[in-house]
């Protein structure tokens, strides 16, 4: 018995001569973590500094390197420190690697430590402390889980059993779309120092992506926090941000950008914000040396105050 052939699917061609289905939705992929939802803009923001400071880094090995540090600053501790970052054996990908274990020390004995580590494809953890003049005065873990579309973690900062103090956070992000990602935080603290004794605070987060722009934003009963971020050409990157804090009653909007000339080797980062402060960062590789020329300039208008960088990498 004649039956009528099956409908035709929607086929076009690719660039190469091939059929592809055009109904064929785009595969949904990992978020990422909740917490590095506005990295992508923050980059392109400049971080200025004050002073001079020269580094020399140096490689041990393939897995080891050490660092020298001396920083002379009218505005941040000034002094000499030294660094070491380790990264293990077991190869995630072509650029990731773990364990990672970094940090840097002064003569005095303050550190900053970070210890990051992948135990499964999955599960990934991070922690780092700080000792500040013997005592011991940040402690932070960092749980991550992966999904095929969604990434949990779990924060706990400063457990104190004794006193019954402490921080825990909770974030988790989940990848509706291709492009679109929704979230939440829960933050909960207690201790002494808390009013009342224990606060919680819940926030809404999202994120829509593209190839050439994102927009990201957080919105809580602590405030608002909105950015975006545009790849303008391969030679200029655009940041926009606004972030409001409604506990003290002030809001920033800052627009910075960046500028990358890698025939010049040269990164240029600026940016400028509601308060009248403007300030920048050019970095400039001295080839054939392995030198990297730094000079920042960051200037408040409504307080007259300018200050000035100069810093050298060698390595």
């Amino acid at each position: 018995m004649w039956s009528p052939p099956p409908p035709e699917a929607n086929f076009s061609k690719d660039k190469t001569g091939s059929d592809i289905n055009i109904h064929e939705e785009a595969k949904i992929e990992n978020p990422g973590p909740l917490e590095e939802i506005h990295t992508k803009c923050k980059n392109v923001f400049p971080t200025c500094f004050e002073g001079a400071r020269v580094m020399l880094t140096r490689g041990i090995s393939n897995h080891f390197q050490i660092s020298h540090t001396i920083n002379m600053s009218s505005v941040t501790p000034s002094g000499y420190r030294f660094g070491a970052t380790y990264v293990g054996t077991k190869q995630i990908s072509p650029s990731e690697a773990y364990p990672i274990l970094l940090g840097d020390i002064d003569p005095t004995g303050n550190l900053n430590a970070t210890i990051v580590h992948q135990f499964q494809p999955r599960l990934s953890a991070k922690f780092g402390a700080q000792v500040q003049n013997s005592k011991f005065q940040v402690g932070q873990l960092t749980l991550n889980y992966k999904g095929n579309d969604y990434t949990a973690s779990l924060t706990m900062a400063n457990p104190d059993i004794i006193n019954n103090s402490g921080v825990v956070v909770m974030h988790y992000l989940q990848a509706v779309t291709s492009r679109l990602s929704l979230g939440t935080e829960l933050a909960y603290q207690r201790g002494p120092a808390v009013p009342g004794g224990e606060i919680a605070l819940l926030s809404a987060a999202a994120k829509y992506s593209t190839d050439n722009y994102q927009v990201s934003g957080t919105l809580g009963v602590s405030g608002v926090h909105l950015c975006y971020y545009q790849k303008a050409s391969k030679q200029l990157q655009i940041g926009v941000e606004l972030e409001a804090n409604n506990r003290i009653q002030e809001s920033v909007a800052s627009i910075g950008y960046q500028v990358d000339l890698p025939k010049s080797e040269v990164v240029f980062k600026g940016h400028i914000d509601s308060n009248w402060s403007v300030g920048a960062v050019l970095e400039k590789k001295l080839s054939p040396l392995p030198f990297t020329l730094a000079i920042s300039g960051l200037m408040n208008h409504q307080k007259n105050n300018f200050r000035l960088g100069v810093g050298v990498l060698i390595g």
